[in-house]
């Protein structure tokens, strides 16, 4: 990922392009939310935020823009750097108008190929409510297996689902199939 004090250039996929978000832009993003809507930001997150670099993908996230449109249709990001063991968790959501589209797998596919490409990185991780729905259809589409039933600090009981680095020889999966 680029150093972050440089605007890192967007992920593009055959649909989509994942812009980052610059610290600037969040900040007012998040100022202008509904306050319920508010409510449900992770306090450790909004604080890594303010007191982040201007640019930060690893933080910021990103803002999910269909090409042809140029209209945004959701955010997508990771929930932080990779740690000590190289893992970093991704998260992800679509304007409800726009769901039933592919875009969510399409993002996410390119996120996680995108984290791939981190030598850090070695593993990706998600969390999901612990029941089937339409974000743990996204991410068996995208190669994650359900690890099993886990307590969040923050979201209670999820599911913890992760996909292992690409064996040498495997190419990446922008999300352009």
């Amino acid at each position: 990922m680029q150093p972050a004090d440089h605007s890192p250039p967007p992920i593009l996929t055959r649909r989509l392009e994942l812009q980052p978000w610059t610290r600037e832009e969040l900040l007012a993003d998040l100022a202008n939310m509904p306050p319920a809507a508010r409510a449900e930001v992770s306090p450790e997150w909004l604080r890594a935020v303010e007191t982040s670099p201007a640019h930060d993908p690893w933080i910021h996230g990103f803002k999910v823009i269909h090409r042809e449109s140029g209209g945004v249709v959701g955010r997508c990001g990771f929930k932080g750097p990779p740690d000590a063991e190289g893992v970093v968790e991704i998260a992800y959501g679509i304007e409800p108008e726009q769901q039933s589209r592919g875009f969510a797998t399409e993002a996410t596919a390119a996120l996680a190929s995108h984290a791939f490409s981190q030598p850090l990185v070695r593993l990706v991780r998600a969390h999901t409510l612990p029941q089937p729905n339409a974000s743990t259809r996204v991410l068996e589409k995208c190669g994650f297996t359900r690890i099993g039933e886990v307590q969040d600090p923050e979201d209670g009981s999820v599911w913890r689902w992760e996909r292992r680095r690409p064996s040498a020889g495997t190419p990446p999966d922008h999300g352009r199939g």
